[in-house]
């Protein structure tokens, strides 16, 4: 069980931070519980390392129930990109660092960040029921679980989640692929395509009125009445956490790849959008594990539904909403608005996270149009969110000072920033159209001089 510990004193201009966050306005969180010798916590390198592990043993089967990836020998990996010209779209100068993108959109199946969480949890429970009905040992190669008896034995189960779109995507996909039945509850925030999407793959599809948390709620519900069900916890499941740490094994190797050091003398800042806080809490944790104090991770979230930055800036004793705070969760960023972050995600960032900003809607759909423009990237507006994260880094007011007190203004130049994009591959083609003219909208207002927020 979680140990709640008392509420974090407030930092000097607290008040006038919360006046920001009321009033939906952009602003820089500074965590100042962060450090660089952070308690184990909940989750410990052992199982992280396992997770790892897991996606190993699991290549085989992966190759043979997704024709996607037999290019990559089944492995679930994203490219890392050298965004040099959206850098330049975007205003930051070669001596504030350099640009990088990992682009998790690209991941195949799920076609977003969610892919490791959801293939891990899946994989998980399948091995389990295997090794517990005896057809295969336990850490041995998951290539059996394609095989007839064990299709047969996973028919006799369901998977549920409550997603408000991408997670519910990769569950519902894989699940079915493994021989599951499987069912997404999905909030009304969730979009139509995605919808349609998981139904066309044979995924029953729920809908509720209301948000995130309702449809969360509704699946736990009504996966507890049933034995042969299995809940996908995203606010809760450590195993969905595991998987999104395992991309920093990726990472780590990539960055050496690209002959990129991560240092004292060469930080590495890695922006992550964030809903209820699963897939970017086990991103960093992994990257913290790996990379050391010389990674800090910022987590971004629409102006409306800042959970995390309520939730580490109130303390661990409480669980604060959005709601509470006058703001309506209402964003284009569908996977990001969640009204409450998760318990186990913000305990294990309450020492790890270095910060957290947020943008409004106009601010990512102007990025999701520079990034197509200067690199091609087909983001969702979610997935654009960290790229306003080195501009608002280094420019404001909060950042400096912060990078000051750390000792990293005289790093900068070279110094990587990494947006982490992490949807939009698989959206339909006029969905994306609306999305690029909206963008464009928004820079030509820019180019006009009409008040926005610029990073």
């Amino acid at each position: 069980m979680t140990s709640f510990l008392a509420p974090d004193s407030p930092s000097p201009g607290d008040s006038a931070l919360e006046a920001q966050i009321r009033r939906a306005e952009p602003c820089l969180w500074i965590n100042p519980a962060c450090t660089a010798t952070p308690e184990a916590g909940a989750v410990t390198a052992l199982q992280i390392d396992a997770a790892v592990q897991r996606f190993a043993r699991a290549q085989n089967l992966l190759q043979q129930v997704f024709p996607a990836l037999r290019e990559t020998g089944g492995r679930i990996a994203s490219p890392l990109l050298r965004a040099s010209a959206l850098q330049q779209a975007l205003g930051l100068n070669e001596d504030e660092g350099q640009l990088w993108t990992q682009c998790d959109h690209l991941l195949p199946v799920a076609g977003s960040v969610k892919a490791r969480g959801a293939m891990h949890e899946v994989l998980e429970f399948a091995e389990g029921l295997a090794v517990a009905h005896g057809l295969i040992d336990a850490h041995s190669d998951l290539a059996p679980l394609a095989d007839a008896p064990a299709r047969a034995l996973f028919a006799q189960h369901e998977i549920v989640v409550g997603s408000t779109g991408n997670l519910g995507m990769g569950v519902g996909l894989i699940a079915t692929a493994l021989g599951f039945r499987a069912r997404v509850h999905m909030s009304q925030d969730a979009k139509a395509w995605k919808k349609a999407r998981l139904r066309a793959h044979g995924v029953q599809v729920v809908e509720h009125e209301g948000d995130y948390e309702r449809a969360v709620h509704a699946g736990r519900e009504a996966a507890a009445r049933d034995p042969a069900c299995h809940f996908v916890d995203d606010e809760q499941s450590r195993s969905l956490l595991l998987g999104y740490s395992a991309a920093a094994a990726d990472l780590q190797t990539q960055l050496h790849q690209a002959g990129v050091r991560v240092d004292a003398a060469h930080p590495l800042f890695v922006y992550l959008p964030c809903g209820v806080g699963g897939a970017p809490g086990g991103i960093a944790l992994g990257l913290r594990e790996r990379l050391g104090a010389h990674v800090h991770c910022f987590f971004v979230e629409p102006v409306q539904s800042p959970c995390m930055l309520v939730q580490l800036r109130a303390g661990m004793a409480q669980h604060p909403s959005v709601y509470d705070f006058g703001l309506n969760n209402r964003t284009e960023a569908d996977g990001l608005a969640v009204p409450r972050a998760s318990l186990l995600a913000a305990a294990l960032m309450r020492e790890r996270l270095a910060g957290v900003y947020t943008v409004t809607d106009d601010a990512l759909f102007a990025h999701l149009a520079r990034a197509h423009a200067a690199e091609g990237l087909r983001l969702e507006p979610s997935a654009a969110a960290g790229l306003a994260g080195p501009l608002r880094l280094v420019r404001s007011a909060a950042g400096r000072a912060w990078l000051a007190e750390q000792g990293l203004l005289s790093q900068l130049p070279q110094a990587t920033h990494l947006a982490w994009t992490t949807g939009g591959a698989l959206l339909p083609d006029a969905e994306f159209a609306q999305f690029l003219e909206r963008g464009e909208a928004v820079i030509h207002r820019q180019a006009q001089g009409e008040p926005h927020d610029k990073h």
